[in-house]
């Protein structure tokens, strides 16, 4: 019985995962699509990260989501998988100056437009996860919710979050009092009162902090 029900839920991870082929099926003719997302738009610090990753069509990733649907143990298994399986990846990642400077959606843009320079192969189409990227000649298809309905966003989110996750650990080694590898630098109470017990470090958004400091 253990064995049927594991062919059944084998069965039924491969339905969904078709369900998830719908995009990457409808432009099946495009020799390298591409999906895109970026992870880090809403934290207090750290970079904006945009993911990029280019799929072989007959590609399977089982359990391949969305990344924030995820837990971080099974985010990080899905990491390496990725980079083992995809024709390409990269990652664009802007810092917290950059931000501050040309606003969070300008630095986000800008971390998918170098996201996609790092290609090792040029996309022909890219799936972008609810946005039109400016500045990109490449065609777009911009999927609001995409990183839950095709599996070329999905594997961006992770390579995008889990790089950001990352970064802010090895933050959390330099700054230890602000707790980044926990919250990741996103809101949290426990944030928030460590900014305003210690000030910002160099690695807070300026222009996301006025309320609290």
């Amino acid at each position: 019985m253990p064995g049927k029900l594991t062919e059944e839920k084998l069965a039924a991870e491969r339905e969904r995962l078709a369900r998830m082929r719908e995009y990457e099926d409808t432009y099946a003719a495009v020799s390298a699509i591409c999906g895109i997302d970026e992870a880090g738009r809403g934290p207090l610090a750290g970079p904006v990260v945009a993911g990029a990753v280019i799929l072989p069509k007959d590609c399977e990733i089982l359990f391949l989501n969305d990344s924030k649907k995820l837990s971080e143990k099974k985010r990080e298994a899905l990491f390496l998988e990725i980079q083992e399986k995809a024709e390409t990846w990269s990652v664009g990642v802007v810092g917290p100056e950059v931000i501050d400077e040309i606003n969070i959606l300008q630095a986000t843009y800008q971390a998918m437009r170098e996201a996609i320079a790092g290609l090792k192969v040029q996309p022909g189409l890219l799936l972008n996860d609810a946005v039109t990227i400016p500045g990109v000649e490449i065609p777009q298809v911009p999927i609001v919710k995409g990183d839950a309905k095709s599996l070329s966003i999905a594997a961006a989110s992770i390579m995008a979050k889990v790089t950001r996750d990352h970064l802010m650990v090895e933050y959390d080694q330099i700054y230890p009092q602000y707790g980044f590898a926990k919250h990741k630098g996103y809101g949290t109470a426990a944030h928030i009162a460590a900014l305003k017990e210690y000030g910002p470090c160099p690695i807070h958004r300026r222009s996301f902090i006025t309320r609290f400091v």
